[in-house]
């Protein structure tokens, strides 16, 4: 099993960059891959970014050359560096590690663009 904590969150204006944070209770060197999601009021979840064991990453075409995702397997956490934000960008932000066995989710980072 594995706890993940996000932080980082906050309001900005749009045009405004924040840096999330997904800090993992154990290494992160075991993981097949970790993600971001995030979910707007009144919307599904969506896949924003993963990155693979492999430092291999993948972006949602709503945030491609805006959002760079990475880790630090020292730290065991991995980023979402979020640039030029848009209002559409708010929502509540969800880290996801996928394990040989399993995934599991931390609770979650909320992010306010305004306008």
């Amino acid at each position: 099993q594995v706890q993940l904590v996000e932080s980082g969150g906050g309001l900005v204006q749009a045009g405004g960059s924040l840096r999330l944070s997904c800090a993992a209770s154990r290494s992160i060197l075991s993981m097949i891959s970790m993600a971001w999601y995030r979910q707007a009021p009144g919307k599904e979840r969506e896949w924003v970014a993963t990155i693979s064991s492999g430092l291999y990453t993948n972006y949602a075409d709503s945030v491609k050359g805006r959002f760079t995702i990475s880790r630090d397997n020292a730290k065991n956490t991995v980023y979402l560096q979020m640039n030029s934000l848009k209002p559409e960008d708010t929502a509540v932000y969800y880290c996801k590690a996928n394990l040989p066995y399993g995934s599991y989710w931390g609770q979650g980072t909320q992010v306010t663009v305004s306008s």
